[in-house]
C-alpha cells in the first residue's frame, strides 16, 4: 500500500511539472519583458533675479551691518526697527512731493462746485425766450420757464444734484449750490408756487423780480469771468 502510494505521488508530480513547462513554453500567453521608461532628468530652475524691494533690503542690511556689530545679539530686532523707520521716512518724503498736486486738485474741485453758474449762451437764450413771453403779458409762463430751464441747466451740469422727484423748494435749499444760486431759486420758486397753487396770476413786478434774480446770478458772474478770460 505504501509503495503504491509513492508511485502515484511521483506520477502526479511529474504531470504537474510537464503542465507547468507546457504553459511556460507557450509564447501566446506569455508577457513580454517590461520596458522601463526613462525618467527625464529634473533640471533645477534658474535662480530668480531679486526684485527692487529685495535689493533695497539687501542694500539697507549691508549699510546697517556695521551698526549691528555694536548691538550684538539684539541687532535683529534693532535692524527691523531701523528698516521700519527708513520706510516711514520714504513714505513721508513721497507724500511731501505729491502734497502740492493733491491740494491743487482738491482746491480746484471745491472751486468748481462753489462757483457753478449756467453757460453764458444758455443763460442769454433763456432770458430772450422768457422776455418774449413777458412782453405779451404772460408773466406766469415767463417765470415758470425761468425755473424749468434753470433746473434743466443744473441737471445737465451736475446730474447727481437733481433727482426726478426734486422740487424747486428742495433745490433752493441744496447745500451743494452756491449761495447766489439758492437765493435765485428761492425768488423764482416762490412766485411759481404762488401762480400754481394760490391761483394768483403773476404781475409785472413778480416777473421783474424773478428775472432780476436770475440775471444777477447768471449774467454778472458770467460777465466777470468773461472779462477775466479776455484779460488773461
Amino acid at each position: 500500500m505504501t509503495r503504491g502510494t509513492g508511485q502515484g505521488t511521483t506520477t502526479e508530480v511529474a504531470t504537474s511539472d510537464e503542465s507547468w513547462d507546457a504553459v511556460h513554453g507557450n509564447d501566446a500567453i506569455q508577457f513580454g519583458p517590461v520596458k522601463k521608461t526613462p525618467i527625464p532628468e529634473q533640471v533645477p530652475p534658474e535662480p530668480r533675479e531679486p526684485g527692487w524691494l529685495e535689493r533695497f533690503f539687501e542694500w539697507l542690511g549691508d549699510l546697517l551691518s556695521p551698526i549691528g556689530k555694536l548691538f550684538g545679539a539684539s541687532w535683529p530686532v534693532v535692524q527691523w526697527i531701523m528698516i521700519g523707520l527708513a520706510i516711514a521716512m520714504l513714505l513721508y518724503l513721497l507724500y511731501r512731493l505729491l502734497e502740492p498736486v493733491l491740494e491743487f486738485r482738491i482746491k480746484k474741485d471745491a472751486e468748481v462746485e462753489e462757483e457753478w453758474v449756467p453757460e453764458r449762451e444758455e443763460a442769454l437764450a433763456l432770458l430772450d425766450d422768457a422776455d418774449r413771453l413777458a412782453q405779451e403779458g404772460r408773466y406766469d409762463e415767463a417765470t415758470h420757464l425761468l425755473l424749468k430751464r434753470s433746473v434743466g441747466q443744473i441737471s445737465a451740469a451736475r446730474p447727481e444734484w437733481v433727482e426726478p422727484s426734486s422740487t424747486a423748494r428742495e433745490l433752493a435749499a441744496l447745500p451743494a449750490l452756491p449761495e447766489a444760486a439758492r437765493n435765485t431759486f428761492s425768488v423764482i420758486a416762490e412766485r411759481v408756487e404762488r401762480s400754481l397753487f394760490a391761483l394768483r396770476p403773476l404781475v409785472l413786478e413778480d416777473w421783474e423780480a424773478a428775472r432780476a434774480a436770475y440775471a444777477e446770478f447768471a449774467l454778472q458772474k458770467l460777465t466777470g469771468r468773461h472779462m477775466q478770460e479776455q484779460a488773461a
